[in-house]
């Protein structure tokens, strides 16, 4: 089985598919979205269909820890043309709400 590359304009239209789900997830402690409070830090698309999402937290200790990446990844996944998808908690740089 061959795998199928992605033009440029396949690779951001998935980039911005995904971005525009990431709106439909919101912090359960503030009533914005995960794509507004600047948690998504990236959102990177290689030419085979695998979406990298690099995100943060909003601490350290954040109640949701467990389930926001994962909402994530379910989200970034429903996208079409997506084939996997990856999300590395950052902590640096550290969130602040500017």
């Amino acid at each position: 089985m061959t795998e199928m590359t992605l033009t440029p304009i396949e690779i951001s239209l998935i980039a911005s598919q995904v971005e525009e789900e990431m709106k439909t997830i919101y912090d359960p402690e503030i009533p914005v979205n995960i794509q507004q409070l600047g948690l998504i830090y990236g959102i990177d698309v290689s030419d085979t269909g695998v979406v990298n999402v690099t995100m943060t937290l909003t601490a350290p200790g954040c109640p949701a820890a467990g389930s926001l990446p994962l909402e994530v990844e379910d989200k970034a996944r429903d996208v079409s043309g997506v084939t996997d998808v990856k999300v590395d908690v950052v902590w640096d740089p550290p969130w602040t709400m500017d």
